[in-house]
């Protein structure tokens, strides 16, 4: 017993003469634990990443219902298709003297519409949906309208009318995805960027060929 009691002194004293840890070893013990608890979080998502990997990019991280944005895809895919028709039709119907020069805005925002719409049925599949392409209730699923226009500066209104009714679209999808989608979000964020360019384009155009009827 006696002896027991020695050896338990003398370990107290080494103890002792130790020390506290000093600022660096305690440094160290914190990246070692960091280190430990990363290595750990590194493996359940390697656990993670192989279950349901028919999903695809819909990881068990993904803080939305799928089926939600999905359904709201594809109505900005619609939106999308039915600003690509009207562009369409206004460029083969712009006459009159200033028809080149507007026919060919028209052209580039149909193209950069075609551009939209292929992104947004791209992520759709991505997340596991199918783009809706079906012509029947395509004018139903969209927000914006499709209107023909008479004259060169009706065709102009009307463009600029369904550009901000997606401008209000998009901006509404952009707060809805937040941080909860960020890939998503980021790809409406461009599209919303350049909606507000072809809105500007047509205000110009507008205020040149009629500035009576621009405000």
């Amino acid at each position: 017993m006696p002896r027991r009691s020695e050896e338990r002194r003398r370990a107290d004293r080494r103890t002792q003469s130790l020390g506290p840890p000093s600022g660096k070893e305690r440094r160290r013990e914190q990246r070692r634990r960091t280190a430990g608890h990363f290595v750990q979080d590194v493996m359940e998502l390697r656990r993670r990443a192989r279950q349901h990997i028919e999903n695809g990019a819909v990881t068990e991280s993904y803080a939305l219902d799928p089926a939600a944005v999905i359904t709201i895809l594809n109505e900005a895919l619609a939106t999308e298709i039915v600003c690509v028709l009207r562009y369409k039709r206004h460029y083969f119907m712009a006459t009159g003297i200033h028809a080149q020069t507007v026919a060919a805005e028209f052209l580039q925002h149909a193209n950069e519409e075609q551009g939209h719409a292929d992104q947004i049925a791209e992520r759709i599949q991505q997340l596991g949906g199918a783009p809706n392409f079906n012509p029947e209730g395509m004018a139903t699923r969209a927000h914006s309208q499709y209107v023909e226009g008479g004259s060169l500066i009706d065709m102009i209104r009307e463009d600029l009318v369904a550009e901000r009714i997606a401008i209000e679209s998009y901006s509404e999808i952009v707060r809805f995805l937040g941080e909860r989608d960020i890939t998503t979000r980021r790809m409406m964020e461009g599209i919303l960027a350049m909606e507000e360019e072809h809105a500007d384009d047509l205000v110009n155009l507008l205020t040149t060929l009629d500035p009576n009827k621009a405000g």
